[in-house]
């Protein structure tokens, strides 16, 4: 089912509409307010300048002082009720707007700008905290990928509204009331056809301290390495995001030659492109929590952020070219490009990030981390502002701002990838198995989403783990000969994926005993291990028989046991040549068909060698 088909249903389509209706009034307002001030107030520019740099911080501030608590509201109490108490909060808020827009009441605009600061922070945890209770898990990606390409149009659509219409000429301030309160009215009546969702944590006791409960959250965010530096990695995206939009206006004026029309083609592309590679997802992924799209989306956005600089850099020559005059300039459409896919590849980057978190953070803390999250993200778009204004002190154009921080991007996606080298290592496997193999999994959904089960499967090839690895939606310890884990190109991607090298007891009984230990505390553990129990690649595409080793394990640690079968592999590239030769054959079947068929899981009892080779014989069928 494609991830539009959401749009049909109700667990999903009401909460979208709600979150994108909020995204598009949160921009429609702030737009509305700095056009007021800006243009309408007859400020000098000082005053206007003191009023459009303190109103950004004015709404992240809540995100400082009541993230934790959020977070705690969410997990606590069904997340249906609250945001229906949000979004009457919201029309609340754009009530006194109103009278703010109309009477020109500067201070209490302002007011109103921190409270929808407040309405997004509480909303924050239990945006991204719903969509596992909502979704399957093989719709989350497909999920992620439409909330954001969802709010990114939404955001851009309230920038472009609020613009509009607070400059028609003698009721611009009644307009911007108008749509405000009707698009918060709107949301309201969205949100009441969302389905309840339960408390993940009811007994949580709440604590109102929020300097001490937002030491606390972020604890609880820092608990797992992997999910803290995937949060590290969203921040990052909201600090490289922050400068770029931040250094548009600039850009768009005296590096393009613009008017306000390329201003709002700049945001276009920008969005559109950042909805492309948020739907993109999905199908990039194969409908799994696919971290390995992160390491390609910072690629991305190093490469065409550097690509923008040589695209057109210093001032421009011509001033005051609207849209149709910018495009008809030299050069234009390779800036076009560049901006298109920075935004596409921040997709890439930032939409399996929040599904690795939703899918791999507790369920009962998950709100709360999400609120560690947004805490992290305030500060890292508090320090991107500094970032760009320190820049430009020093004398940078807003295009070599650009460079910086497309530079920097490398600096920091090494430092995360190198602290978690998951990340690297299901890219390495997503690219390895999707050039060199066409491959259809079947029945994923008997794989357990928590706690510990043993799988077996048949052995093909050399590449048999990384083949399962890169379609397993979960972590998995792979059990391998030790010959194939010291494999000098492979032996990297064995060892971070924590591997587990076993040999037979006649060659190492030590590393034998070893294996078994592993195996035995990775179960104790929770994880999935797997193991292929014929003990040695196949040698003319037979399956061999099954081994005891399997009826040793569960002796030792009963859990459930998932039979698989990998088909289409024999004769393809990285398979025996044939029994004689034990030699890799050449890539004659290069992107072979391949299916990966998985089976309910067995219970230990069941689950004898025999039993479990006729099972994985008859999943394999007469395809080798």
């Amino acid at each position: 089912m494609s991830q539009f088909a959401l749009f049909g249903q109700r667990r999903f389509a009401p909460f979208f509409w709600t979150q994108a209706l909020g995204a598009f009034n949160d921009n429609a307002f702030r737009n509305a307010l700095l056009m007021l001030v800006a243009f309408q107030l007859g400020l000098d520019d000082h005053a206007a300048s003191v009023y459009t740099n303190f109103a950004p911080a004015l709404f992240i501030l809540p995100f400082f002082l009541f993230s934790a608590s959020a977070g705690q509201l969410a997990e606590k109490f069904e997340k249906t009720r609250i945001i229906r108490w949000v979004k009457l909060f919201e029309i609340a808020a754009m009530a006194i707007a109103a009278v703010g827009f109309i009477t020109h009441h500067v201070s209490l605009l302002l007011v109103v700008l921190f409270m929808m600061g407040l309405h997004s922070t509480v909303f924050g945890p239990i945006k991204y905290a719903i969509l596992p209770q909502a979704l399957k898990p093989a719709e989350l990606v497909g999920g992620n990928g439409l909330v954001e390409m969802g709010t990114q149009l939404a955001m851009l659509l309230g920038m472009i509204a609020g613009n509009v219409v607070m400059g028609v000429a003698g009721v611009g301030p009644w307009l911007a009331a108008a749509v405000t309160i009707a698009v918060a009215v709107t949301g309201y009546l969205a949100c009441r056809a969302i389905p309840p969702a339960p408390a993940t944590a009811p007994e949580l006791r709440l604590n109102w301290n929020p300097f001490g409960e937002t030491a606390r959250v972020l604890r609880i965010t820092h608990a797992d390495r992997a999910v803290w530096n995937a949060v590290l990695g969203i921040s990052w995206f909201w600090f490289f995001g922050t400068v770029l939009i931040a250094q548009l206006p600039i850009y768009t004026r005296a590096t393009l030659g613009g008017d306000n029309t390329v201003y709002t083609l700049v945001l276009t592309l920008f969005s559109i492109g950042s909805g492309i590679g948020a739907l993109a997802c999905e199908k990039l992924s194969g409908r799994r929590v696919e971290i390995g799209l992160v390491p390609l989306g910072a690629f991305g956005l190093t490469v065409f952020g550097v690509d923008l600089y040589f695209a057109r850099h210093g001032l421009a020559s011509v001033r005051g070219l609207d849209w149709l005059g910018f495009l008809h300039t030299p050069g234009s459409w390779r800036v076009v490009l560049d901006l298109t896919l920075i935004g596409a590849f921040a997709g890439l980057y930032v939409v399996p990030l929040f599904a690795f978190v939703q899918a791999r953070a507790p369920r009962e803390k998950l709100s709360r981390i999400i609120a560690g999250n947004n805490i992290v993200n305030a500060a890292l778009i508090v320090t991107a502002a500094g970032f760009g204004l320190a820049l430009g002190a020093l004398g940078l154009e807003a295009v070599q701002i650009f460079l910086v921080a497309a530079l920097l991007n490398v600096l920091v996606a090494t430092y995360i990838f190198t602290l978690v080298p998951e990340f690297i290592l299901r890219f390495v496997t997503w690219v390895l198995t999707g050039t060199l193999y066409r491959v259809r999994a079947d029945g994923l959904q008997h794989i357990p989403e928590e706690g510990p089960a043993l799988l077996v499967c048949n052995h093909v090839s050399y590449v048999d783990p990384l083949l399962l690895m890169a379609h397993l939606r979960r972590p998995t310890r792979f059990v391998m000969y030790y010959k194939i884990f010291n494999i000098p190109l492979l032996r990297f991607l064995f060892k971070t994926a924590k591997a587990i090298p076993i040999a037979g007891h006649k060659e190492d009984p030590a590393v034998l005993q070893q294996a078994y230990d592993a195996i035995d505390a990775a179960l104790a553990d929770g994880e999935l291990v797997c193991i292929f129990p014929e003990g040695a690649l196949t040698r003319d595409g037979a399956i061999a028989p099954f081994r005891p080793g399997v009826e040793k394990i569960l002796a030792r640690r009963p859990v459930p046991v998932v039979p698989m079968a990998l088909r289409g592999l024999w004769g393809s590239m990285w398979s025996k040549r044939d029994s004689a030769l034990h030699r890799a054959r050449l890539p004659r079947r290069f992107r072979a068909r391949v299916e990966l068929v998985v089976d309910a899981p067995v219970s230990p009892e069941q689950a004898t060698a025999a039993a479990l080779e006729a099972r994985v014989r008859e999943l394999r069928g007469e395809m080798a």
